[in-house]
């Protein structure tokens, strides 16, 4: 079949090099890219050449809207792509860190993505989590409580007309909130697994799920780690949106923001104006940009 027409299709999930590409028509086939480099995500539309009945090879990965992924000084990892919405997904148990989520909302900010913040669990007692969460209420990130176990119908409204991407860290409750919205999804894994020779390709980066026509939902395995390698300081700068005021107002132009004399971030945080752990938050994750330039 090396000689049949492109087709377009959506990637709806990732194992390793092997990617299910849903067509136009509702068909799914099993393919792999043309040659040795993977840089196709969950949520990519490409361009393949049907190699049998039921797979293909990706041969062109059509423009981007958005592309959401980490990176170290080693490598990137691709989440997701064409992405409008970033949900992430925090719990009152276990604890979360509050780090990864800065970083998340960095990422999203960096990509012009709408950005929610879901704390699941709030069938326990929350007041901590809502304490850490706190000063990102006060910045106007919406931030939803709900429990995935009991009801997620006040999620569902805010998924409509967007390709959202669930993140967060291993044990907040992604798993059920899925399986609340979509109690097919467990379906869809065993049809996954039987077009993927039951599930022998066993490393899944991501699952694209249809809400309705105009809404879908990516779920990607737990991070512990979201490395931002890939940003610049002035980038980091932005994703902390409360500073954006304070910005260009300090007294040396390439202000680290970390200890010089009359910054004015450092200014607003002693004047209660910016929350001291956010500013705590961006020193740590601007650190490593910051050695390398030697600020």
């Amino acid at each position: 079949m090396s000689d049949s027409p492109l087709q377009q299709g959506l990637i709806t999930a990732a194992f390793g090099r092997h990617y299910l590409v849903e067509l136009e028509d509702g068909e799914v086939l099993e393919c792999v890219p043309r040659g040795k480099k993977s840089e196709v995500a969950c949520g990519d539309r490409v361009e393949l050449q049907r190699s049998s009945a039921d797979q293909g090879v990706i041969e062109r990965t059509l423009p981007r809207s958005s592309l959401l992924y980490r990176s170290d000084a080693f490598r990137q990892k691709i989440i997701a792509a064409n992405v409008t919405q970033i949900i992430c997904v925090v719990a009152v148990e276990p604890s979360f860190n509050d780090e990864l989520l800065a970083r998340c909302l960095i990422a999203a900010h960096d990509q012009n993505l709408e950005t929610l913040i879901v704390l699941n669990k709030c069938d326990l007692p929350a007041d901590a989590a809502r304490a850490t969460l706190a000063p990102y209420r006060a910045i106007a990130y919406r931030v939803l409580e709900l429990s995935a176990i009991r009801d997620t119908a006040l999620l569902r409204p805010l998924l409509q007309g967007h390709t959202s991407v669930l993140v967060g860290q291993s044990g907040m409750g992604k798993s059920t909130l899925i399986n609340t919205l979509l109690p097919e999804a467990k379906a869809a894994t065993r049809e996954i697994s039987t077009v993927l020779d039951s599930g022998k390709h066993t490393t899944t980066h991501a699952r694209l799920y249809h809400l309705d026509a105009h809404s879908h939902l990516i779920d990607c395995p737990g991070v512990q780690m979201f490395g931002l390698h890939h940003l610049s300081l002035g980038d980091i700068e932005a994703g902390f949106v409360e500073f954006a005021a304070y910005l260009g107002q300090c007294r040396f132009h390439n202000c680290s923001h970390t200890h010089e004399p009359d910054c004015a971030l450092l200014n607003a945080v002693a004047a209660g104006k910016i929350d001291a752990r956010r500013m705590k938050l961006f020193q740590d994750i601007s650190r490593p940009v910051r050695d390398v330039h030697g600020r």
